[in-house]
């Protein structure tokens, strides 16, 4: 498993600091996948704080994929924290600068465009500009059905950002959607410490899922 080498040349005191946000958006079909990384973020790194953040798409809305309240119980059980669940309370991770990197996953195309735009509508989005000033990692994990379409210059302009890293991602149904791609969320620990020394992991482009 890739390690951070400049995390781990440092003491256990440091160790049991870290503290990443974990910001979900509205990629209801990934929830299952989602919790699974929560917890193998937890499992691979047990002394790590994980703080959930939730788009309003995510705090309200019910599909077939299971009930809004349900997936932010569960979410909550894996990482032990309430999540952060309004604007207001996203703003000070700017000012107090308590998270060492932010995980947006899944990250939809709507947040995705939003996020290069510098449109701060959600809780996600104030999470990621807030956090953004303390020039430290923000890692997309990205969900979105349009990658190749409209969403394609936003990733290249994203991708060309200073301390922003994606989640290796490929097309998950290149025959029925060909525009569509979505990232290989057991990747994200891996990226995630690789972020956390200011590399991208690679390759970022993988075959489809």
């Amino acid at each position: 498993m890739m390690q951070n080498k400049q995390y781990d040349s440092q003491d256990k005191q440091r160790a049991g600091a870290l503290t990443v946000g974990l910001a979900i958006t509205g990629s209801f079909c990934t929830f299952a996948k989602i919790k699974e990384a929560a917890a193998q973020l937890k499992e691979q790194h047990p002394d790590m704080r994980l703080v959930p953040i939730y788009s309003f798409c995510v705090q309200h809305t019910d599909t077939r994929f299971g009930e809004a309240e349900a997936f932010r119980r569960d979410i909550e059980k894996i990482t032990g924290e309430k999540g952060i669940c309004t604007i207001p309370q996203a703003e000070p991770i700017g000012p107090s600068g308590y998270l060492d990197a932010l995980v947006i996953a899944p990250c939809t195309g709507n947040t995705l465009a939003k996020l290069c735009n510098g449109i701060t509508d959600t809780p996600v989005l104030m999470a990621a500009k807030a956090h953004l000033r303390n020039e430290k990692p923000l890692v997309i994990s990205i969900s979105t059905n349009d990658a190749l379409g409209m969403n394609f210059k936003n990733i290249g302009m994203l991708m060309n950002m200073k301390n922003i890293y994606f989640v290796p991602f490929g097309q998950d149904n290149y025959k029925k959607k060909t525009n569509s791609m979505i990232a290989h969320t057991g990747l994200i620990y891996d990226t995630l410490m690789q972020a956390l020394e200011g590399k991208q992991i690679q390759p970022v482009i993988m075959a489809p899922q």
